[in-house]
């Protein structure tokens, strides 16, 4: 299964002065899969040390922090000596162990000749007390699941990839019905390797369901094992509450609806919980489309969101005979669904900046800004055919962006104020908006 971090690693690599590269992502997004097959195709050897239940590790982490007494304890663990030249030293599930976050530091400034990758699901990390997190000394990168076009490859039509990132869109639109059958598929399916991987291999909706679910039942589990009894039952409901609050007409987040009488200060804690584990996208309104966007952050109106579609699809029962229906399946649940597809691409394929806008009556919405650094970008989402713009239109009018996108299940278009992208191809933005 191809994976585009990849190449982020080879890039890591080859740095003269890498630090220790930490790469953060939800559970079972694949970053144990991703160190072990970059450590067997770019060094001569790897020592994988998963510090999940590991007392032996622990203990050595405990003691003293000396790197020259770590790496002995280590060879002394896997059997062989450490080349710091062609040896991958891999940490799993780090935040297991807080000292061996710490230790990162003294790699970094004491041995930097090491090559060290971690891995943690961010269960504990952002919330251990008392650890001296390595600020300024260790490298991050975020993993999240399949996007669309990985998921494209992983189902064996890379040429269907090529043809979106070559902006051939005259031929690809001469296949449009494979890439809406995909895209139907990946709604269903989603992105998690385990899921994607069971069904390039037997087609099977139902097992695909089947793991989506064992998937959900261990991040339930793991809210238990990681967090105080008396937020657990917040962070259930929070967690359980997304899928209504995205399937309403306006998908601004309420309090209210997870209890009647709820109110912000209860579930802060559990909400900060599901973004520093990666479960969940907090997508927040500004209240004004002017660089950087982060400046004008509505902070009592946001949207949540999933990690991942397929997930999402999974806790709204999804049926797969929808996936018959024409395109009744982009609007099903309101739009819910799609527009989750969108915001994950957005994250998962170029990890860009997101907002959303509304004028101040509410009667104008812009369901994504995209902050590029040196632009702004509304993105439109549309569902269904009907391509009645009128926020768009009035957005545009008031804001004069350089350019504006809409994203629906129309074919490629580009006229002088707007981008026509296919739902299909929403990965492409990155590469239009560089035009």
């Amino acid at each position: 299964m191809y994976r585009n971090a990849m190449s982020d690693l080879y890039k890591w690599k080859e740095k003269k002065n890498k630090k220790p590269l930490i790469i953060r992502g939800a559970r079972q997004v694949g970053k144990t899969w991703l160190m072990k097959k970059f450590g067997e195709i770019a060094y001569e050897k790897m020592v994988y040390i998963s510090f999940d239940n590991n007392r032996q590790i622990k203990e050595l982490f405990e003691t003293n922090l000396k790197v020259d007494r770590i790496i002995t304890g280590l060879e002394l663990y896997c059997g062989h000596k450490i080349n710091a030249k062609n040896t991958l030293l891999i940490f799993d599930e780090i935040q297991e162990v807080p000292k061996a976050l710490t230790a990162l530091k003294y790699f970094n400034e004491n041995a930097p000749e090491y090559q060290i990758i971690c891995a943690g699901s961010l269960l504990g990390v952002a919330l251990h007390q008392g650890t001296s997190f390595p600020v300024g000394k260790v490298e991050f990168m975020n993993l999240y699941p399949l996007s669309f076009s990985e998921f494209i490859k992983a189902m064996g039509k890379e040429q269907f990839v090529k043809l979106l990132q070559q902006g051939d869109f005259e031929l690809a639109t001469t296949f449009k019905q494979e890439y809406i059958d995909l895209l139907k598929y990946y709604y269903y399916v989603g992105g998690m390797p385990e899921v994607v991987a069971s069904f390039k291999e037997n087609k099977d909706f139902n097992e695909a369901r089947e793991i989506q679910e064992r998937i959900l039942i261990a991040y339930e589990q793991d809210f238990s094992k990681h967090m105080p009894n008396e937020v657990i039952p917040r962070i259930r409901m929070l967690w359980n509450n997304i899928p209504n609050q995205l399937t309403k007409e306006n998908k601004k987040f309420i309090y209210g609806l997870i209890k009647e009488g709820a109110r912000a200060k209860e579930y802060e804690l559990a909400m900060l919980w599901l973004i520093d584990c990666g479960l969940i996208y907090k997508v927040q309104r500004v209240t004004a489309p002017n660089l950087p966007l982060k400046a004008y952050e509505d902070l009592k109106a946001f949207k949540l969101f999933m990690l991942d579609v397929g997930l999402l699809s999974c806790m709204v029962r999804l049926n797969q005979s929808v996936l018959l229906n024409g395109n009744e399946l982009f609007k099903e649940f309101k739009g819910a669904l799609t527009e989750q597809y969108v915001l994950q691409q957005l994250k998962t394929s170029n990890q860009l900046e997101t907002y959303y806008w509304t004028n101040n009556r509410g009667s104008a919405e812009i369901d994504f800004l995209v902050d590029t650094g040196e632009k702004i970008i509304p993105v439109e989402v549309k569902a269904e055919t009907n391509l009645k713009a009128k926020s768009l239109k009035s957005y545009f009018e008031k804001f004069n962006p350089s350019i504006s996108i809409r994203t629906a299940m129309t074919d490629y278009k580009r006229e002088s104020w707007l981008i026509n992208i296919p739902l299909w191809a929403i990965e492409v933005l990155e590469n239009e908006v560089k035009k």
